[in-house]
């Protein structure tokens, strides 16, 4: 067990977010009451958005005070929970020290079991200063729940599928999650069918696979072909706004979904709902469908993508850079950037989980913090961060943890296009900036960055690259 201090509750939140993201085990976070737990909200809705398991333990004003808002405590709310009761998977207050194994074991099998989720303990101050008689704890069990499919709705799937002329799938982060992704693969090809991914299934299906058809929502011609799937399988994603094209997506066919959160089950289209965890219902599917012959499945896929509105950006070459630098199995984490929006349907994730953007609460100061929470998870393997120019300097007091602990984090800074970077009078230096943290940074261009990266990435330690424009300058006009 480690104990690390991160300077803000956000950054903490954040990082206790990727933490859980990176390993699929709960990351405990620590926060203090009041104005420190609400500066962790956001972060929190973040991990709810993408179910990760975060164990929140918070203080709270004395026993005697809660409820009133009217004692004088330093930092008191008159509700405290009530402020993080709709962003968590469940809250878990304890009152006595008898009270805290009971509330933390509880608090651990929820944010384990599917869906995966933030989860709330909080403990007045009295009682966490407070002597105690009670023996060591011991026999705690805190096994999350399995949640399996009803066998005879994967019946009724297993038939719809094996029968279906043109079946297709949509693969979002519950499969990623479920590590169901080799099992996503062995039933798209039995069933020859198409296989899309949502921005947070990313890496769920090969990139380069006859039946991928990559990221999605992209492009008319990709939606046209699920759209016209006359049954599609959904599986770990409710389709909401951001993975509809802000739920403009229509299936025209039978729907099959396979969800852990009940809440998001059938929420946007009819569907025939399963409430389940991905592997277990995939597993159950594999032993039940049929294999389907169909010789014009990759002609399909290989023409939506010939035939795709994805005209060429000023980002691709960046992202281009990105991937040749970046090792497959190395995470990265992206705040909301143009850079960002582009990676989300051009960039080629490799493998499931290494791909990770702000897509819950939104805005900015995200990405290094994530990115320091995914190194402690595992120092060995090099992280990187993305962050635009505007939201950089709010994050840079990140860089002053990634530099004491060490941690393999590279901070690559883009330009949004229309200034001219770090040189721009009307904000920092961001290079002086990261020095300003005893940390590495430099300049680069489009046309090095792919170099300069990688030997960041396989440097030791913390080290920053500003790119201040994601164009090459144009040549001067002759006169």
């Amino acid at each position: 067990l480690r104990y690390v201090e991160l300077g803000a509750e956000h950054d903490a939140a954040t990082a206790a977010d990727a933490y859980g993201r990176i390993t699929g085990e709960v990351a405990t976070l620590l926060l203090t009451a009041g104005p420190g737990a609400l500066a962790a909200l956001p972060a929190l809705q973040e991990a709810a958005a993408a179910s990760a398991p975060v164990l929140a333990v918070c203080g709270q004003v004395p026993a005697a005070g809660l409820g009133g808002g009217r004692h004088g405590y330093p930092g008191e709310l008159r509700d405290q929970q009530a402020s993080f009761r709709d962003v968590v998977k469940s809250v878990h207050p304890a009152r006595t020290a008898s009270q805290i194994p009971s509330a933390i074991a509880a608090a651990w099998e929820s944010a384990l079991t599917a869906p995966h989720g933030p989860v709330w303990v909080e403990v007045p101050e009295d009682v966490l200063c407070a002597g105690t008689v009670l023996p060591p704890v011991s026999a705690l069990d805190a096994t999350p729940r399995e949640l399996y499919p009803r066998p005879e709705l994967t019946l009724v799937a297993a038939d719809w599928l094996t029968r279906a002329e043109r079946p297709a799938v949509i693969a979002g982060g519950g499969a990623v999650r479920a590590d169901a992704t080799g099992k996503l693969r062995a039933l798209a090809e039995r069933l020859a069918a198409p296989v899309a991914t949502t921005y947070g299934g990313k890496g769920a299906f090969p990139w380069q696979h006859p039946l991928s058809l990559r990221s999605w929502p992209g492009d008319r011609h990709t939606t046209e072909l699920l759209e016209s799937a006359d049954v599609l399988l959904v599986i770990g994603t409710g389709l909401g706004a951001l993975s509809s094209g802000g739920h403009t997506f229509a299936p025209r066919g039978r729907v099959v979904q396979i969800e852990a959160d009940a809440g998001k089950l059938e929420s946007n289209h009819p569907a025939l709902g399963i409430h389940s965890d991905a592997r277990e219902a995939l597993d159950d599917l594999l032993d039940a469908v049929g294999r389907r012959a169909d010789a014009t499945a990759a002609d399909r896929v290989r023409t939506a993508l010939d035939t795709s509105a994805r005209t060429p950006a000023p980002e691709d070459r960046v992202l281009a850079a990105v991937r040749e630098a970046l090792p497959d199995t190395a995470p990265s984490f992206w705040d909301l950037t143009p850079l960002t929006a582009r990676a989300w349907t051009a960039f080629d994730a490799r493998r499931p989980n290494t791909m990770h953007s702000a897509r819950g609460a939104g805005g900015t100061g995200y990405a290094l913090p994530a990115a320091t929470g995914a190194a402690f998870a595992d120092p060995a393997t090099p992280v990187l961060a993305v962050s635009g120019r505007d939201g950089a300097p709010g994050s840079a007091a990140g860089l002053a943890a990634a530099r004491r602990y060490g941690l393999p984090v590279t901070w690559l800074i883009v330009g949004d296009g229309d200034r001219s970077g770090s040189g721009d009078p009307a904000g920092p230096d961001l290079t002086a900036l990261a020095g300003a943290f005893g940390v590495l940074a430099r300049r680069t261009t489009p046309k090095t960055l792919a170099a300069d990266l990688a030997g960041a990435l396989g440097g030791p330690g913390p080290s920053v690259l500003v790119l201040p424009d994601v164009r090459e300058p144009s040549a001067p006009t002759p006169p």
